[in-house]
């Protein structure tokens, strides 16, 4: 690793720790010559899918166009950048675990609209507000009616169900 301050190639590792949902690594590092510290991340290279768009044309997975969407539809609201870091780590591995090596862009929107949902109600409507392409304003009011009439996996498991499951047998 050449150190970012002087270019030498010797450094050595000073501290080790797990990053990002313990699917990074994140490495102090100091520079043999200059004595100066940095910071590096490692993670595993895994390929992701590309997305078939509505026009029916492919292109590869692009994590700035993610994260650009992410932070457009969080912007200005109440949310850390570790928590933004997290979701997108979230919907990244979630594609990966469909071990596809194409999947619609649609797919990708409905599972970035859940973490944002789970996050922020207002983020999780500027998304959708893009991602589904709301016309007109009835359009908004069906989606808020929707989001006020369906409970978040939070909320649901913070309420006792006052029916016993169907798998139960009393």
């Amino acid at each position: 690793m050449f150190c970012p301050f002087c270019g030498n190639q010797e450094t050595k590792v000073v501290d080790s720790r797990l990053a990002g949902d313990g699917y990074q690594t994140r490495r102090r590092r100091e520079c043999i010559k200059c004595t100066e510290r940095f910071t590096t991340f490692e993670s595993a290279e895994l390929l992701l899918p590309k997305l078939i768009k509505r026009d029916k044309s492919r292109e590869p997975f692009d994590e700035s166009k993610l994260r650009s969407g992410i932070l457009t539809a969080t912007e200005k609201r109440p949310i850390s950048i570790e928590t933004i870091e997290e979701v997108i780590s979230r919907v990244i591995r979630q594609v990966q675990k469909l071990g596809e090596r194409e999947i619609q862009s649609r797919a990708l929107g409905d599972i970035v609209m859940k973490e944002l949902r789970e996050i922020d109600e207002i983020a999780f409507v500027r998304y959708a507000s893009v991602y589904r392409r709301f016309q007109d304003i009835e359009e908004f009011e069906k989606e808020i009616e929707t989001l006020r009439d369906t409970p978040t996996e939070a909320d649901a498991k913070s309420q006792i169900s006052i029916f016993p499951d169907e798998d139960e047998e009393t």
